[in-house]
Formats: C-alpha cells, structure tokens, sequence
C-alpha cells in the first residue's frame, strides 16, 4: 500500500529543507580589484605548493610556513603597494579558472607569458627570464644531446619527462613529433626522480627547477645551453587595469632597486638571462597596455592612456618606446624615483642540497601531516551524515513518491553517480561564481562530497526499505499508525538496520575522496604528502606515514561497524 498524498507532501518538503542548505545566494557586484585590495589591506595571490622550489615551497623547518622567490616577491609587491601579501592555495592547472572565477585577484607561480592566456587575462610585465634545461642521467648510454632523444634504444622510443600544461610539455612535443615520447607530471621533482630511476630517458626543466634542485639530484647532468627562453609574468582579471598598473609599478621598483636580484640570488637562480630583464623594465609608460593584445600586435584602448600599438613581446616593448604612450603619470614618476639599477652583494643562498631521510622525516611532517589528517576527518565528518539524510530522502521518494518525482530522483541518482565527482566539485566552485553564486573551498568541498555519496546512499536505502516485508506496513497501519508514522517508526529503522554493513563501507570510502577536494583547494591529507614529497623527496617515508594515518582512521570504524552489527543482530530474523 502506499502513503497518502499529505504524506507524499511532508517527506517531499523535508527533502526540499534539506537541499535548501546548497543554494547560496547570489554575490553583490564589487568594486574592482585594486580597490578591494586597498579596502582589506590585503594583496590575495593563488599558486600551487606542490610545485615546489624555487617557486612556493614548505620551510622544512617550518612545514606551515611557504617559503620560495615569489613568495617573497609577492611579499615585496605588497609592501611596496603598503599591503599584505595572503597565499592561497590551488592546483597549478586550475590557477586561470581561480581567477575567473574570482577566488583570486592575483596569479603567480612560474605561469609563462603565452598568447593562449593572455587571450582570456591580463599579464604584468615579466619578473623573470627562463629557458628550458635537458636534464639526462650520468649513467652510461645517457643522452649527450637533444638528437639522442630521437634514436629508438632497444627498439624503443626514448621517454621525456615534463610538467603537465608546461612550457616545457609544448617544446617537448613539438621536437619529438612520433620519434619520442613525452610523459607529463603533476609535480617538477617526479620526471627527476624517474630520470635517476631509470623509468624516463631525460627530463626537461626549466632553468629555475633545474637550478635549485640540480644538487639533490646528483645522478642528473645538464646537457647543452637552455632553449626556449621565455618570461614569468602575473595574471590579473581582464579589465583590472588599476591592479595592473600598481604590480607593474612595484616590479619596476624592486627590479631597479636590486630587490629582485637579491632574492633570486637567494633561491641560486639568478643567471645572466636576467640581464634581459632591465631592458624590458627600462620604458616605464606602458603599464596596462602588456596584455591580450601583446601577444597578437593589435591595439588597445587603455584606461589611462590613447589607444596605441603593442609589440609582440616585452623585449620588443622595451626596446620600442613609439609603440606605447604614457598611461599612468604616478607610474612614471614612481620608476624614476627608483633610479637606476642597483647592484647588491651577495647573498647567502637557501640550502638545497640536504635531503631529510628516515627518522628525520618523522619528527619533521608528523605534525603537519597530523593536522591535514584532522581536515580528512571534518570532511568526512560533516558530510556524510548529509549524504546519509539526502540519500535516504531520494530513496523514500523514488520508491513511494508520485511518478514524475520519482522520474526526476531516478534522474539525479544516475546523472551523479555517471559524472565524476571532480566535475561535480568542478561546477560548484569554479562554474557557479560566472551567474554570480560564489561559494567558498570549505561549504564547496562539504557540498561536492555529500551530494556526491548521497546518490550511493539512496541506492543502498532503497534496497534496505524493498528488503522489509510489506506486511510490516500492513501490519502497522492496522494498529492505529498514519503512514508517514509507520514509514519513519517501523519501515525505516529496520532498513537502517539492514544497510548498516555498506553505509560504513561508504564512510571508509569517503575518507579517501576526500583527496578529491584538493582541485577546490582544500590541502587535506593526500595533497598534503604530495606537497611535501615534491619539496622534500622523501617520498618512502612520507608515503609511510600517509597510508598509516588513514589506516588509523579508517580501522577503528570497521571495529565499530562490526560491534553495532552484533548488537543490533544484523542479518538476524526481524519482525514488528
């Protein structure tokens, strides 16, 4: 028999409280970005610390501290702009989306000046000149040029080592066409180590990583002069003229001050291909303009200026003062105030050479690991339960809900059990902010997981309430009961009781997909331990400590599952 059409209507409006927690309302138009930052007295950057070194690093005397040239840099920015710098993390690949999508006014962390992304963000003028660095083993029989590469070695392709959405992966592809193969990573240090194993033939690096983790990689050799050379620029917004012009004007500022050399010359990557770099900075009146339209020698209309021609690269800009006109004169007068470069002494460089191993590791990552372990069990913690009540929800509506609801559920349950749940977490937290629902990593990662798992739960109550007899509803009903009492005192508590076994099977579950929430950028325990193993390389005793920790946590649930089970006489004979 099925319930009334009134409790159809209760179940369905506690189903619509419950989804009610998802919808965030939309955010109020703000004011542009440099307006923002001077509001908060904050300068907010996005990079990725799985990177690693040179770039934005863990201290490893100070696993929660970043350290790294651009985080110092951007610290120097936002003093010069009487600001404080605040990193955010996200994953490398993702940093664009951060932007559009307005997590960040700011990216910074090795991103090339490229004609794709400036199409779609607005870049500074560079603050650094890389090339790109062959890196092949010392053993005998390793590469000794680049044409080696292209020679089949026992009748296979030799393999090149990249990081994923590089520089490097684009020149890597273009020169081994079908006579090599190129092998992407999500992290610089792991083609290295590969390289040193055996598993990849060479690796290509740009010159910063092939310079700051050349010492912990003594089985590697440089081959040849770097190719390719290139510029590190910041991203901003397109339209975010202001912000712009203030980066631009602190670049200038700390490259004429000897600012930038010093900290380069800190992290051991300063080269002569710096050189390039006062060239460049040398025509302070086109702030603003280096953009979209550089990377194509079209023209554009700035907001501080006429419009004017633009050259193809900054080395061009630089050298072709006619092709700007001034834009801001608080720029100008900034940069000569700044006079000309200086040169400084040196500077102790950071110690890259020394690997922490075995007990060291312990001491040093337990804790940090320990407290990204706690962010897995919050996860976990407040969204299943969540999961649990929406899925149990669905459930009882596909199975006593009118046909169109159940239509509509059955939809949901295979559309988000047949799409990933990366794509789901994807949608919230960088597709929803374009139509104006900005919601933040924590509420996205909690969202993303229990919605995701509710569409397994629902299955799994389904089956649980199909499993009890119907005459249990019989039954109650013909003592007194309405129906929604007898679904939520008799018909539900015995389903509880029979999908007790695969509901903590789900919960184990949960705590590994939790790793999923890094593209969102939560840091939890699986991107904790890449993040550290790309700086540190100890990755055996990381990879130790990792597995133990989710063991502790996910063990103790299973001892508990299986005590709950007896008391509750699982699987036994149940009646009313």
């Amino acid at each position: 028999m099925r319930p009334s059409r009134r409790a159809v209507r209760t179940l369905f409006a506690a189903w619509a409280v419950t989804a009610a927690w998802a919808i965030v309302p939309p955010t109020v138009a703000a004011a542009d970005d440099w307006s923002e930052a001077k509001s908060s007295g904050v300068l907010c950057w996005g990079g990725d610390t799985e990177g690693g070194g040179p770039y934005i690093y863990p201290d490893e005397n100070d696993p929660e501290r970043n350290i790294g040239f651009e985080v110092e840099l951007l610290d120097a920015v936002a003093r010069f702009l009487h600001l404080r710098a605040q990193f955010s993390q996200a994953q490398w690949d993702k940093l664009p989306d951060m932007l559009r999508g307005k997590k960040v006014p700011l990216i910074a962390n090795g991103l090339e000046f490229t004609a794709e992304r400036v199409d779609v963000m607005d870049a500074t003028i560079p603050y650094y000149v890389y090339g790109l660095q062959l890196l092949c083993p010392k053993r005998a029989g390793g590469c000794t040029q680049w044409s080696d590469l292209k020679q089949p070695r026992d009748g296979k392709k030799a393999k090149i080592g990249v990081l994923t959405g590089s520089a490097a992966e684009t020149e890597s592809r273009a020169f081994c066409g079908d006579a090599c193969e190129v092998v992407s990573y999500d992290g610089n240090t792991d083609s290295m180590r590969e390289v040193e194993t055996g598993k990849l033939d060479a690796t290509v690096q740009d010159t910063p990583i092939a310079a700051f983790y050349g010492p912990r990689f003594p089985q590697l050799i440089a081959v040849g002069e770097p190719i390719a050379p290139g510029y590190y620029v910041m991203y901003v917004r397109k339209g975010e003229t202001a912000l712009l012009h203030k980066v631009n004007e602190a670049l200038v500022v700390l490259t004429r001050s000897g600012e930038l050399e010093r900290i380069c010359k800190k992290y051991g990557i300063w080269n002569k291909q710096q050189a390039e770099l006062a060239q460049i900075h040398a025509n302070a009146r086109f702030f603003g303009l280096y953009s979209a339209v550089a990377a194509s020698g079209g023209t554009r209309a700035d907001a501080a200026g006429p419009t004017a021609a633009v050259p193809a690269t900054p080395t061009d800009l630089a050298q072709d003062p006619s092709a700007t006109t001034p834009t801001a004169g608080d720029a100008t007068a900034t940069v000569a105030a700044a006079g000309p470069s200086k040169p400084i002494a040196d500077v102790t460089q950071v110690e890259t050479s020394v690997r922490k191993r075995g007990w060291a590791v312990v001491e040093a990552y337990v804790p940090i690991l320990a407290k990204s372990a706690g962010m897995t069990v919050v996860l976990s913690v407040l969204s299943f339960p969540l999961a649990i009540l929406l899925g149990l929800l669905v459930a009882v509506g596909r199975l006593y809900g009118p046909r169109p609801a159940r239509w509509v559920l059955g939809a949901y349950v295979e559309f988000i059990r047949g799409t990933p749940m990366m794509l789901q977490l994807y949608f919230i937290f960088f597709f929803l902010p374009e139509i104006g629902v900005n919601i933040d990593p924590f509420t996205t990662a909690i969202m993303g997981l229990a919605i995701n798992y509710s569409a397994y739960e629902s299955e799994i109550y389904r089956a649980g309430l199909q499993s009890v007899p119907p005459g249990q509803m019989e039954a109650a009903l013909s003592l007194g009961m309405s129906r929604p009492q007898a679904l939520r005192r008799i018909v539900v508590p015995q389903a509880v009781r029979m999908v007790i076994p695969p509901v903590v099977s789900d919960f184990i579950a949960l705590f590994k997909d939790t790793s999923v929430c890094s593209v969102v950028t939560i840091v939890e325990l699986t991107k904790r331990f890449t993040v550290l193993s790309q700086s540190t390389q100890a990755t055996v005793e990381l990879m130790a400590l990792t597995a133990i920790l989710y063991l502790l946590m996910s063990y103790p649930l299973s001892i508990a599952a299986r005590r709950i089970e007896k008391r509750l006489g699982v699987g036994q004979h149940l009646s009313v």
